[in-house]
């Protein structure tokens, strides 16, 4: 009994040495739920941000892009106006005056989440940090120690090497601009990319999407990607498929792109290049800390451990789905295990997601070609396309599509679709029910709310 008394002991010593028990590097999503969780649990920690508190996700993508998606949205209410005896409306929008009150609400947020910090005992530290060892790493020639570290450093923009992408701006430096610019091209095809060309085209600029694949949305369920890009199309967006940026080139005030298959170029005033994520890594030294990448990738177990086993990571950094909530669910599950003595892993199946565009579609689980992929002919699908009672009103021929993959030998919902107004509050949802094992009898005996949209998932036969 006195041994393990006095392993307990020098156990503790070893812990109380360090500056922290818990250091947590990024303070975006992940890196403060992580830092709240753990000092909730009485665990001395430490979060260092090189930037504006609250990461990508409050700062620089989720919440301003979601701002922007309600400023859009006025667009398609002013429109339908007239039909709702409101007379016509003007469609001016003013830039700037938006711009102003995103920032007053961006920097709010950041705000809250440096109060919370603080109120939880969390000291913030500013400046950026690198790996000295498994246990130190140094801040502007400060070094501090750690029993535990957490990288979440989340994910950076990358260009492609075309000639003349110096030019091209990305998704963050786009929503800084001081002016609206009157015609953008955005080089892209998936969910940022369509959101952004939908936010724009309805706030009255004018928008060309470059697309490399066949259709927008690769990944998504074929049916979602067809909704989505004949409304875009139809709401004025221009797509070119099937094409690649050969080469861009200032003339005087604007920008050329010379597109594949394209004997005439494209002259717009802005180019945004909305290529793939990869996680930020730079500087970190990570090899001196004995930390492995994988592709690109922090790699790590189903406990967020890296190669290192003091060492953790989450978030955008590693290879999981680069979703906030995914960040954050990670992160608490890291601190219930490591500092809460209740060890869990996160179930990254059925992670619904958005695509904020216009009109905005969510999906959850399995898309057909995936199910059938998976069970062949034990797939089958039910489709509902309809006008909704707003569009009906409003003399609009935009049409809500609904979709379930279901496996006919056990009943079972494996996957579900929507696009249409509210498609994410509904489907998210419908994550819940994915989770419990709900089958297409139990959406059958399911009475809805009348009228409303997701009622018509009850009423597919």
């Amino acid at each position: 009994m006195k041994d393990v008394v006095l392993l307990q002991d020098q156990k503790q010593s070893q812990v109380m040495s360090f500056d922290y028990e818990l250091f947590v590097i990024g303070a975006g999503p992940g890196g403060l739920a992580a830092a709240e969780r753990a000092a909730g649990y009485g665990v001395r920690v430490a979060i260092v941000e090189q930037e504006q508190v609250g990461g990508t996700c409050v700062v620089h993508g989720c919440i301003p892009e979601k701002l922007m998606t309600y400023a859009a949205s006025f667009s398609q209410v002013f429109e339908s106006a007239d039909e709702y005896g409101w007379g016509k409306v003007s469609r001016e929008f003013d830039w700037c005056q938006f711009m102003r009150a995103r920032d007053r609400d961006i920097n709010h947020l950041s705000q809250v989440h440096v109060q919370k910090l603080q109120k939880t005992g969390v000291e913030l530290l500013k400046g950026h940090a690198r790996f000295l060892d498994a246990h130190m790493v140094e801040i502007e020639g400060h070094r501090y120690t750690a029993d535990k570290i957490l990288i979440a450093v989340g994910a950076k923009a990358i260009k492609s090497n075309v000639p003349g992408m110096e030019y091209a701006i990305t998704v963050r430096q786009m929503l800084e601009l001081d002016q609206q610019p009157k015609h953008l091209a955005i080089i892209g095809s998936h969910h940022i990319a369509v959101k952004l060309a939908g936010i724009m085209n309805d706030l009255i600029s004018k928008v060309t999407l470059v697309v490399s694949e066949d259709r927008i949305l690769p990944g998504c369920d074929e049916d979602l990607r067809i909704a989505v890009q004949e409304d875009m199309t139809r709401l004025g967006v221009r797509i070119f498929c099937n094409t690649k940026v050969e080469k861009i080139e200032r003339v005087e005030n604007c920008l050329n792109l010379t597109l594949s298959g394209n004997s005439q170029p494209v002259t717009v005033e802005t180019v945004v290049s909305i290529a793939d994520r990869i996680p930020d890594l730079d500087g970190l030294d990570l090899e001196k800390a004995g930390v492995e990448v994988k592709q690109g990738a922090i790699a790590v177990d189903d406990y967020s451990r890296t190669t290192q086993a003091t060492i953790f990571a989450v978030g955008d950094c590693t290879g999981r789905p680069p979703f906030t909530p995914v960040a954050i669910a990670a992160a608490r599950a890291f601190a219930d295990t490591e500092f809460g003595h209740q060890p869990r892993v996160v179930d990254y199946e059925c992670v619904p997601y958005l695509v904020a565009s216009n009109p905005e579609a969510a999906t959850v689980g399995l898309t057909e070609a995936q199910a059938h992929e998976k069970l062949g002919e034990a797939v089958r699908c039910y489709r509902k396309k309809f006008q909704s009672l707003f569009d009906m009103r409003a003399e609009s021929p935009e049409k809500t599509l609904l979709k379930l993959v279901v496996d006919s030998n056990s009943d079972r919902v494996l996957g579900a679709h929507m696009v249409g107004d509210c498609a994410a509050e509904i489907l998210q949802m419908i994550a819940l029910a994915m989770k419990a094992g709900v089958t297409k009898t139990n959406f059958d005996n399911t009475i809805g709310i009348h009228p409303s949209i997701g009622e018509e998932f009850f009423c597919m036969r």
